[in-house]
């Protein structure tokens, strides 16, 4: 599946006049395969590396990944010999100008902070460092405008700050111009992209209540056993509820552009709630959303919230708008009674837009909303390849030679 926009405006060349070199940690698995799938012909990268445990390392990648997507190995990548995720002299890794992280939270500290320390841009899916005070958590459309003054913050500190404690094998030979940028849990992703547009408009969320109806594809391969989720709910994902009433606060907080600070919204100014569950369907997270509105003078109506978000154009307009992968709509609000469904509009904007329905007043709270994302694309690989398009945009990638 290619996320390429049909609005997106040229983009500027690497210098070189290359595609920059990336490398895909944790390539074996779910989130590593879509990553696979969405830099087929991609105009700004190409995937040079596959990085895995050790267990699959020597291997082609097509014997050593279990291909669970829907059609076959992109062309070109299924010859590729796996790499451990270890900067080497001589690797395809060492090569790469910027890598992308599927990786298992058991093992993304370590080597994330590894291929930093190296001098390589990680791009990361995983959980590890999204809380981290340097480290931006950016959901590309919802806070892109983080990102640049987080990283630049980030180089001026030096990777080897903010990272060589957590890299118990740092790199044979460290080097400068690495960084990190992480994107949020899948659940969390679509609730920020619907925040943000609520929020600048009607000012700040009092309280808010979540309800997740989360897929199976997001407990990874092989997931859950099919007896305990085929006719079945599941009430508990582990971790889940914790990001989901903590995350937003990073995303939707404030940065100062001259020193690279992030400032969160205070737990006061906005409490969340939330109860998690994985339920029998493939991919397509779907929240059950009730909010309050701090400001009680002006409390929107159903018809001004879909209005703004229909309309709503993610910051920063004029970087997004050169990047391949965002879509031409951000928000899509349905206007069916009955929507939005996993099955019918997941893949709406290629997997990148949230679906918005059944907008109306709350009797409890202010208003109550459905939002669905994809959450192997837009809430996974998807985000991490927008915010690596963003940087590159914005000059923060380029290549290494």
């Amino acid at each position: 599946m290619s996320t390429a926009s049909t609005t997106a405006a040229a983009a500027p060349a690497t210098p070189s006049g290359r595609k920059l070199k990336a490398a895909i940690l944790g390539a074996t698995g779910t989130v590593g395969q879509r990553f696979l799938t969405l830099l087929a012909a991609h105009p700004f990268f190409t995937v040079h590396a596959v990085c895995a445990s050790p267990r699959s390392a020597g291997k082609p990648y097509a014997e050593a990944a279990n291909w669970k997507l829907a059609g076959d190995v992109p062309e070109g990548m299924s010859s590729l010999i796996v790499e451990p995720c270890t900067v080497v002299p001589g690797s395809r890794l060492a090569e790469c100008d910027v890598a992308f992280s599927g990786l298992d939270s058991s093992v993304a500290t370590e080597v994330e902070a590894h291929i930093a320390l190296a001098g390589i841009p990680v791009f990361s899916n995983a959980k590890n460092f999204r809380m981290h005070p340097h480290v931006p958590l950016v959901v590309p459309t919802a806070n892109a405008d983080q990102l640049a003054p987080m990283v630049r913050a980030q180089l001026d500190r030096g990777a080897n700050s903010i990272f060589a404690k957590d890299a118990t094998s740092p790199p044979a030979q460290p080097k400068a111009g690495g960084y990190m940028v992480t994107n949020s849990n899948c659940s969390t992703t679509g609730l920020a992209v619907i925040l943000r547009p609520l929020i600048d408009t009607f000012g700040p969320i009092d309280q808010m209540s979540v309800v997740t109806l989360q897929a199976v594809s997001g407990a990874g391969y092989p997931g859950l056993p099919v007896l305990d989720v085929f006719d079945n709910v599941v009430p508990y994902i582990g971790g889940e509820e914790d990001k989901l009433e903590t995350e937003p606060h990073k995303i939707l907080g404030k940065v100062d552009a001259a020193t690279g600070k992030l400032t969160h919204i205070h737990q006061s100014d906005m409490k969340v709630t939330a109860a998690c569950n994985r339920v029998p369907v493939l991919d397509g997270h779907t929240l059950n959303i009730s909010l309050r509105f701090k400001n009680r003078d002006a409390v929107p109506t159903p018809d001004q919230i879909a209005s703004v978000l229909a309309a709503y154009t993610p910051p920063p307009a004029d970087v997004l708008s050169k990047c391949p992968s965002c879509p031409a709509h951000a928000i899509h609000v349905a206007s069916q009674p009955d929507r939005p469904q996993p099955r019918l509009d997941r893949d709406r904007g290629q997997g990148m837009t949230v679906t918005v329905g059944r907008i109306r007043e709350c009797a409890l709270l202010d208003i109550k909303l459905v939002t669905l994302t994809h959450n192997t694309v837009l809430g996974a690989a998807g985000s991490s390849l927008l915010n690596a398009e963003v940087a590159y945009v914005q000059g923060l990638l380029k290549a290494r030679d």
